[in-house]
């Protein structure tokens, strides 16, 4: 199975939480890291801006990329979330059996 990490910045924890709940909820993604305290900085509408941000992170088989777009963009306040997605080279044993078991389940988590 290929998988995706993906990845998007949020401007606080509780954003980023409210995405990955979301996300986790409909089953398509098998599990999120939230890393606080990043620093980015950007062009956006002619000027150089820097925010403090929160990195959050999610694996996904690749199928699923377009629906987990959708859930992060409607979770989202920022008009256009810097949504990336990472193709995983390699995985531990058994990684991507359980990120396939976790998004196939039929029903969501709680």
């Amino acid at each position: 199975m290929e998988l995706y990490e993906v990845e998007v910045t949020c401007p606080d924890r509780h954003s980023a939480r409210a995405i990955a709940h979301a996300c986790l909820k409909a089953r398509r993604v098998a599990c999120a890291n939230l890393l606080p305290k990043v620093e980015s900085l950007f062009c956006w509408q002619g000027q150089i801006d820097s925010e403090s941000e929160v990195l959050l992170r999610m694996k996904t088989p690749t199928g699923n990329f377009d629906e987990v777009c959708a859930l992060i963009r409607a979770n989202h306040p920022f008009d256009l979330p810097a949504i990336i997605a990472l193709a995983v080279q390699e995985a531990g044993p058994g990684v991507a059996d359980w990120v396939a078991a976790e998004t196939r389940a039929p029903t969501g988590c709680s």
